[in-house]
């Protein structure tokens, strides 16, 4: 089926950025609606969708479109790296003096070697000026860990899921050069396989602290990637085709570096068998969620 190119563009244009809207509000209808009790223990979810749609989708993408496989894991160690970096410094943006001297006090009221090896004679003292104001000392640790974690999963689930988005803009736009019948069944393939994955990004973001509304305007402003990838790819395919392997790469960083830096950690805090049983139950439930959308489309 040959159109003009003016009508691939308006083509490209309209399913971009229905595609985006249309899988960020169908995701935001099932997380939204989550009682708010439920939220820490669909992280476990979350993780699943998260790791699933980056060795079930992205990753084998990125392997079979790259020149090489060593520069898509070169990219991926890179990508690791420079979240990590990234972290660092979201961390030292809130690191305020007063901040960062409450958590030395907080460490060292609960940790008794320090008192054990005061040579100085008056550990006693010391033991009894440290521990009168460990209660409000750990309140304000408490309060300054959320006010990080606000901001670190946060954006590296938003940064992450925005390099993505802009690659499924690209996708969109190769295929309906190629085809307008294949562009269609690409986009929708894609809006089907983002559905499970952007469920997974709401929890993330109500998780690390962010209210409803925000986390719903973060994934719809991260979905105009999608458009804004579609844009470029029409203009300069030949280009960009050779840039989707290592972006790609750099999703699929971002992705593994939430859900094993910042996610996983805290599901450790919960050691019953209970919780470790659910814990692994929806970790495969959101791993089994994206396989079976793979199995579908295809």
């Amino acid at each position: 089926m040959t159109i003009p190119d003016f009508s691939v563009l308006v083509w490209i244009i309209i399913t971009s950025f229905a595609g985006g809207i249309l899988s960020v509000s169908l995701a935001a209808i099932f997380a939204l609606n989550l009682r708010t009790a439920w939220i820490p223990m669909l992280v476990s979810y979350a993780i699943g969708a998260m790791l699933g749609a980056v060795f079930l989708e992205i990753l084998p993408h990125a392997f079979e479109r790259a020149a090489s496989i060593q520069s898509i894991s070169a990219t991926l160690l890179l990508g690791l790296l420079l979240f990590f970096v990234l972290e660092k410094l979201v961390i030292w943006r809130h690191c305020h003096g007063d901040h960062c001297e409450v958590h030395a006090l907080h460490t060292e009221a609960n940790c008794p070697d320090a008192i054990n090896f005061d040579k100085s004679g008056d550990g006693t003292a010391k033991f009894r000026a440290v521990t009168s104001t460990a209660p409000s000392i750990k309140q304000s640790h408490q309060h300054t860990h959320s006010h990080h974690d606000s901001g670190r999963s946060g954006m590296m689930i938003m940064i992450g899921d925005t390099f993505h988005n802009f690659v499924d803009g690209v996708l969109i736009a190769a295929a309906f050069l190629v085809d307008v019948k294949l562009g269609m069944v690409t986009a929708l393939a894609i809006i089907s396989h983002e559905i499970p994955q952007e469920v997974g990004d709401f929890l993330i973001l109500l998780h690390s602290g962010y209210t409803k509304k925000q986390a719903f305007i973060f994934n719809l402003v991260s979905s105009l990637a999608t458009l804004l990838g579609g844009l470029i790819a029409y203009f300069a395919l030949q280009y960009v085709m050779s840039w989707i392997p290592y972006i790609l790469g750099l999703a699929a960083a971002s992705m593994i570096y939430v859900a094993v830096a910042d996610l996983i950690p805290s599901l450790h805090k919960r050691t019953e068998l209970k919780a470790t049983l659910s814990q692994v139950l929806l970790i495969s439930l959101g791993i089994s969620t994206i396989w079976i959308a793979h199995i579908l489309i295809e």
